[in-house]
């Protein structure tokens, strides 16, 4: 095996060499701008030649401290160890037959690790696709199969994807939809319960929320027609909402009651990120169908729907899959990622990063009249900015300020439908120096706002 320059043995430390972006960087985005598509956006224009561990590193040799993991992908770390042995050996295999050509033990095996450590305790069987926004189209094919309906409701901030029905999924305009309708049809949206802009307050957010959604689901849609009620049990684009403790229960006991698929989409949220396996545990939730990607194979395209196996076996032999969908290669790095998160025990990992970092953006909330919520579990934490004296959004103050940590080191995200939300994604295996050096570096640059 060619010997790796990347990965966990990559030196754990912050380097900056050049300015941001160096010369090589510069050059590289001349020639991407030369013959990539504008539509494919960068957070930061620097090009990565190595990651590892905590760091990611630049072709002009700065190295930044991670807290974007690549939108929540490497939450292993990238090239981790279990990942690339486990892949490495698939490729000397064989590369691709296609499962509904020659099927192959890598894309069952993946299927029985899905149905271990998903929640619930029942018979579950699993579907395997390319991305996260594939597994939610095919997790409303599902659903519309198994119901017989055809109504799909969303909530006030999710995202879902990009393809042309999880467009009409997703609730945030730009820069996901504007300009590339019209939307796939039969979608309805109803409130969330975001407790930092509940109008009468979070003590009252969940029980109204829930009320409201339940209502508008009953007077404009008929609980009779709906397939499915999708939702992410902590909302990631919309801004890192941990909606108000009551409503998800609320909200599938009702689907529950009317036999209506509720389904979660842990697609950012899920393995490990919240502290759980997936974040739908915290209140006990055991949805219908889960959707799943990002994190689950360490930085290889892979994403699934899992689900009670009569819902999952509603689709016709055919109904479902796709050329690549559970590429063996993908299938055998996710085995790697889940090998990965069990021996180093990545739930606690989660956990041990909110209980570093919470407190310390709590003691930056309290000392700036800018930050106005600090929110998020595990290591899926943010804050939302705000203009002082109020709650109206600031993305300008967010934009700066993650500008100001990129040039000093550190890569953040930032996301929310005011896009006014700096969200921190670090890999799980990241050390607790390059956390505290990391929000050290944030500490300076809100100061220099």
């Amino acid at each position: 095996m060619t010997e790796l320059s990347g990965g966990p043995t990559l030196p754990q430390e912050r380097r900056v060499v050049t300015a941001i972006p160096g010369p090589k960087s510069q050059e590289l985005m001349a020639r991407k701008q030369a013959t990539v598509a504008n539509g494919i956006g960068t957070v930061m224009p620097v090009f990565a030649r190595r990651a590892g561990g905590g760091v990611l590193e630049d072709v002009d040799g700065n190295s930044f401290i991670d807290f974007g993991s690549g939108i929540a992908v490497a939450s292993v770390g990238n090239s981790a160890e279990a990942v690339v042995r486990r892949a490495t050996q698939q490729l000397g295999d064989f590369t691709h037959t296609c499962m509904m050509v020659t099927p192959y033990e890598p894309y069952v095996e993946v299927c029985e690790e899905l149905a271990k450590v998903t929640p619930g305790d029942h018979a579950k069987k699993s579907v395997l696709f390319n991305s996260g926004a594939e597994a939610v189209e095919n997790a409303v094919k599902i659903a519309r199969a198994h119901t017989g309906r055809q109504a799909i409701v969303v909530f006030d901030h999710g995202y879902h994807g990009r393809t042309n029905l999880t467009m009409a999924l997703t609730s945030k305009n730009m820069p996901y939809k504007h300009s590339f309708g019209p939307f796939a049809p039969e979608v309805y949206r109803v409130p969330v319960a975001y407790p930092y802009r509940w109008l009468t307050g979070p003590e009252n957010c969940a029980e109204e929320a829930a009320a409201q959604a339940i209502d508008q689901i009953t007077k404009q849609i008929g609980p009779d027609n709906v397939a499915a009620i999708l939702i992410e049990p902590v909302l990631g684009e919309g801004g890192f909402i941990v909606p108000a403790e009551g409503f998800l229960p609320r909200l599938q006991q009702f689907a529950r009651d009317n036999g209506i698929v509720f389904v979660a989409d842990e697609i950012q949220s899920g393995f490990c990120r919240t502290g759980q396996w997936f974040a739908c545990e915290d209140e006990g939730i055991v949805p219908d169908l889960i959707t799943t990607a990002k994190g689950i194979a360490g930085g290889l395209p892979l994403a699934a729907v899992t689900g009670r196996a009569d819902i999952m076996d509603a689709a016709h032999s055919g109904g479902l899959g796709g050329t690549y969908g559970g590429n063996p290669v993908a299938c055998a790095a996710a085995l790697g990622a889940i090998e990965t998160m069990r021996e180093q025990d990545l739930p606690a990992k989660a956990r041990r990063i909110e209980e570093v970092m919470k407190p310390r953006l709590e003691k930056l909330a309290a000392q700036s009249d800018v930050i106005g919520d600090v929110r998020g579990r595990g290591a899926m934490l943010a804050f939302e900015l705000v203009k002082p004296g109020g709650k109206e959004p600031n993305p300008e103050a967010t934009a700066a300020l993650a500008k100001a940590c990129h040039q000093q080191g550190l890569l953040v995200l930032t996301t929310g439908t005011y896009s006014n939300v700096v969200r921190f994604l670090p890999p799980l295996v990241i050390s607790e120096e390059l956390l505290n050096e990391g929000l050290d570096i944030l500490e300076d640059a809100l100061s220099g706002l």
